[in-house]
C-alpha cells in the first residue's frame, strides 16, 4: 500500500507539498499540483481519513449521550439520529450513561480535546453546571442545560393534554400517574404536569407513583405497576410511558382486572411496544423519526456556524386501536 512519502518521492516534492495538494489548502503551483496528483493516481493512493481530519482539525464523528441504549425509547431515537448524521457524512459515538459513573463528563472532556466534533445530550446523569458558558457544539435533547444550548424536543404540553383526554373519555374515578423523578432537569416532566392539572380540573381524584432517577430497566417498571395496585387498588385509570403502561397493563391482567371494561391506561412516547401484543395499546405517539432528523440537523449546523432552523416544539400523534394520526 503506498504511503504518502511514495507519493511525494514520485512527484518530486515534500510531503507537505503533498499534504496541501490532497487537503486542497495554502498555494501549489499548477505544474506542481498535477505532478502529485498524476503521483497519486499511478500508485493508486489513498489518503489516510485520520490524518486529514486531524490536518482540518475534524473528526466527522458526533457523540449521543442517551441514559439507556436498551430503552425502547432511545432505541428507536437513536436509530434515527444515526442514519440522519450519516447522511450528513458523519459517524456516531454511542454512550449510554446507566449504571456509569462519569460516562458523560468523560464524553464533554472527549470534545473539550476535540476527539470529536459535537455533542447530543440526552441523558440526565450530570449536573448542569458543567454546561454553563460552554463554547463549543452541543445540542440538548428534552433536557434543559442552559440558556445558550438549544432543545430539541416534541410539544409535551400538547402531550400531556392528549393523555388525560384520552382517560377521561372514559369516565374515571381514580387517575394515577407513573411519573420521573423530579430531580431530573427534563422538558419531559411537561407533559406529567399538564397531565396533572387537566386530570385535576375535572374534578376527578389524582395519585402519583414517582420513578427513581435513571431507572429505565424493565424491572423497574414493573416494580412500579405492582406498586399502583398495591397503594391503590380502586384505581381504574392508569398512565405511563410504554413500559410503565406495559407493565401496568400485565399487572392488571395477573390481578384479574380486565382493560379496557374496568380499567383504561394510555402509553406515553408510542414505541413499537405498544403496538406488539394482540391489541395496541392507546399512546401519545413522540414524532421519532422527525425527532431525530432535528437532532442531527441541528448539531451539524452548529459544528458549521450555521443559522439554526426553527427548534419549536414538534406535534405529538395519537395511537388508538391501531391507528396513529397527527394532531
Amino acid at each position: 500500500m503506498a504511503r504518502i512519502k511514495d507519493v511525494a518521492k514520485l512527484a518530486g516534492v515534500s510531503t507537505s507539498t503533498v499534504s496541501l495538494v490532497l487537503n486542497n489548502k495554502g498555494y501549489v503551483s499548477a505544474a506542481t499540483r498535477a505532478k502529485v496528483e498524476a503521483a497519486v493516481q499511478e500508485l493508486h493512493y489513498v489518503p489516510s481519513e485520520v490524518g486529514r481530519n486531524l490536518s482540518l482539525n475534524r473528526t466527522n464523528l458526533i457523540g449521543v449521550i442517551i441514559p439507556d441504549v436498551a430503552h425502547p425509547f432511545f432505541a428507536a431515537l437513536l436509530h434515527e439520529i444515526e442514519i440522519a448524521l450519516y447522511d450528513y457524512g458523519y459517524k456516531t459515538m454511542i454512550c449510554s450513561t446507566g449504571e456509569k459513573k462519569n460516562a458523560e463528563l468523560a464524553f464533554l472532556d472527549m470534545l473539550r480535546r476535540h476527539t470529536m466534533d459535537g455533542l447530543i445530550i440526552g441523558a440526565h446523569a450530570l449536573h448542569i453546571e458543567n454546561y454553563q458558558h460552554i463554547e463549543l457544539p452541543v445540542i440538548a435533547f428534552d433536557r434543559y442545560l442552559c440558556d445558550e444550548i438549544p432543545i430539541i424536543r416534541a410539544d409535551h404540553h400538547q402531550g400531556g393534554q392528549l393523555a388525560a383526554n384520552a382517560l377521561l373519555k372514559r369516565h374515571p374515578h381514580h387517575v394515577v400517574q407513573i411519573t420521573g423523578a423530579p430531580t431530573v432537569h427534563t422538558t419531559a416532566h411537561e407533559h406529567e404536569d399538564i397531565f396533572a392539572q387537566v386530570i385535576k380540573q375535572a374534578s376527578v381524584p389524582l395519585d402519583t407513583i414517582i420513578m427513581p432517577a435513571n431507572a429505565f430497566r424493565p424491572e423497574d417498571f414493573a416494580k412500579a405497576a405492582r406498586e399502583v395496585f398495591e397503594r391503590y387498588p380502586d384505581v381504574d385509570a392508569i398512565s405511563g410511558t410504554d413500559l410503565g403502561a406495559i407493565c401496568a397493563l400485565r399487572e392488571a391482567s395477573r390481578r384479574g382486572r380486565r382493560c379496557p371494561d374496568d380499567l383504561s391506561i394510555v402509553a406515553y412516547d408510542g414505541t413499537y411496544l405498544t403496538r406488539l401484543g394482540p391489541q395496541s395499546l392507546t399512546a401519545v405517539v413522540q414524532p421519532i423519526p422527525a425527532l431525530g432528523r432535528r437532532a442531527a440537523e441541528a448539531i451539524v449546523r452548529r459544528i458549521r456556524h450555521e443559522e439554526l432552523p426553527s427548534l419549536q416544539p414538534l406535534p405529538m400523534g395519537f395511537q388508538q386501536g391501531g391507528t396513529c394520526c397527527l394532531y
